[in-house]
């Protein structure tokens, strides 16, 4: 249980970095300098979701694999979000197409850079709760 508690805090931990990064990036106007349409409003229906979400996901690290390789495991486990933005929330809930690729052809690899930040903290986080 304390495992699921410490994932569960570090994946909050991480989507709140992620959100905070990905505002901030967009208010510095850095996707549209790359032609990415991605820029949201730092609102709490914005914020909250994503936070319960990356609780969520952080349960992913009681997985056994790269145990001794947290900064690895993070940043591998990172991809398994990014996968269901680019395939199923840009496409069936955003009607962006698959990948996002109406916000721009570098959407994927952005999506791809923000949610490996959510993965390096959450699993920073990780270590530094043990």
């Amino acid at each position: 249980m304390k495992n699921l508690m410490i994932y569960f805090s570090a994946g909050c931990i991480g989507a709140l970095t992620n959100r905070l990064v990905l505002w901030l990036f967009g208010e510095a106007g850095i996707p549209q300098s790359f032609n990415i349409a991605v820029a949201p409003a730092f609102t709490p229906e914005w914020l909250y979701p994503a936070i319960v979400w990356g609780g969520l996901w952080g349960l992913m690290f009681i997985l056994p694999i790269l145990n001794s390789r947290i900064l690895l495991k993070g940043s591998a486990l990172s991809l398994l979000p990014s996968l269901v933005q680019i395939f199923v929330v840009f496409p069936y809930k955003l009607d962006a197409g698959i990948g996002g690729m109406e916000l721009g052809q570098l959407t994927p690899a952005y999506v791809v850079l923000v949610n490996w930040i959510w993965g390096i903290v959450t699993a920073a986080s990780i270590k530094l709760a043990r």
